[in-house]
């Protein structure tokens, strides 16, 4: 009698398990077009509720328990999407995302301090600038900041608002223009010097000023106003009045007919083209003056992603410039990672430590852009698993109806 009933149990548990399966295979076949969905599997064990059982030899297992398996280290099909902004990651990696908690009076999001990790990069701008992806996550990258242009070391909600003001472009080049009066007295610096305004590769101005001082009826030299031991002669054609020859040319001290001089020093070093500057009598002279090469001004017209994690915003200008990076995160054991809602994970003791590093280092993987990842599901085998789920819930089925009807045989021998 207590085998029937034990087999009746077993028998329940066979249910249960098969139950569990069939919910994870209807959970795959779901999410069969979740962009960054990982599949799981159902692993089943035997289970031992009655050790006496051992004795003599006896098998030991009289039940049997599922336990969902998940497969976030599967790479998905990278596929083409019609979203320019869409990453898909080829890797290990993980982005880093954080969920919004509420809106601010001015309808901005208040974002929580929870970290989640996910898969699903098809991010596009919400109406504040942020990268937000379908499951309404937000994401997090080294940011750049706009006062002094430089990349930031902690991660922050990646924005980038329309109103993003444009940092002039890293000044290479300065350009001379004027002409000198020719009866200037040797040896006078004429005032005021000739200046402009140059930029570094952050965006940050710099006024460099140059000294023109007469030596004799061709000849004048070029100076840095901050650094008079950076300078030049420079040697104008007695009946055009252009520029012959420079010299110092370079660093070398060497000749050349060549018209540009080249400047060191604050913000950084560059060339200075001085082929539009002539000598002339004094009607008709004009004061030098000098302009950057720098672009200055820029509307914003949309952002652009990177290969290697760049979130670039691009100009009217045809320039784009960093606002952020995005590093991805790896883990020691990506499926014990807890799931969350929205294709989304949180770190566990089991999982390990989250391991932030650059796009293409540590396994970390690399980027697609203009791209996604596909779930890994796979619907074939998925369906075909199904109809053994289906096939082993009829049978355990059978094994209780079967003991029932010996419950009832034995039952009326009895009476």
């Amino acid at each position: 009698m207590s085998s029937i009933i034990n087999a009746v149990h077993t028998a329940v548990s066979g249910l249960n398990s098969q139950a569990h399966a069939f919910t994870d295979l209807s959970n795959n076949i779901a999410n069969s077009q979740t962009t960054g969905y990982k599949a799981s599997t159902t692993s089943f064990e035997d289970y031992v509720t009655n050790n006496e059982l051992a004795n003599d030899g006896q098998a030991l297992s009289d039940s049997v328990v599922a336990t969902t398996r998940q497969h976030n280290d599967n790479q998905g099909m990278v596929t083409t999407s019609t979203n320019s902004s869409a990453l898909a990651i080829s890797g290990n990696g993980f982005f880093n995302v954080v969920q919004a908690t509420g809106q601010s009076n001015d309808s901005t999001p208040v974002l929580g301090t929870q970290q989640y990790y996910t898969r699903n990069g098809d991010f596009s701008q919400d109406k504040n600038g942020y990268l937000v992806n379908t499951s309404g996550y937000y994401l997090e990258g080294y940011n750049v900041n706009s006062s002094t242009g430089t990349l930031g070391t902690s991660l922050s909600a990646i924005q980038v608002p329309s109103n993003i003001a444009f940092r002039p472009t890293e000044s290479t080049k300065l350009t001379a223009t004027g002409t000198l009066d020719s009866s200037t007295a040797a040896d006078t610096t004429l005032s005021p010097s000739m200046s402009t305004t140059a930029y570094d590769s952050t965006g940050t101005a710099s006024t460099v000023n140059l000294n023109w001082t007469k030596v004799d009826d061709t000849t004048w030299t070029v100076s840095n106003a901050s650094n008079p031991d950076n300078a030049a002669t420079v040697k104008f054609d007695s009946s055009t009045g252009a520029v012959s020859s420079v010299t110092p040319l370079n660093s070398t001290g060497t000749t050349s007919a060549s018209t540009s001089f080249e400047y060191t020093g604050s913000p950084q070093d560059m060339t200075v083209s001085l082929s539009g500057i002539t000598q002339g009598t004094s009607t008709d002279s004009t004061a030098p003056t000098m302009t950057s090469d720098s672009v200055t001004s820029g509307t914003f017209s949309g952002i652009s992603m990177g290969t290697d994690g760049s979130v670039m915003a691009t100009f009217d200008n045809g320039y784009s410039q960093l606002v952020a990076k995005i590093p991805l995160t790896t883990f020691a054991d990506p499926n014990s990672l807890s799931p969350q809602n929205g294709q989304a994970y949180t770190a566990t003791s089991q999982s390990g430590n989250p391991q932030v590093n650059a796009v293409n280092t540590n396994g970390a993987g690399t980027l697609t852009t203009g791209s996604i990842e596909e779930s890994t599901s796979d619907l074939t085998g998925d369906l075909s698993k199904l109809i053994v789920a289906q096939q082993a819930y009829g049978a355990n089925t059978k094994v209780v109806s079967t003991a029932d009807q010996l419950l009832q045989t034995t039952l009326a021998m009895i009476q």
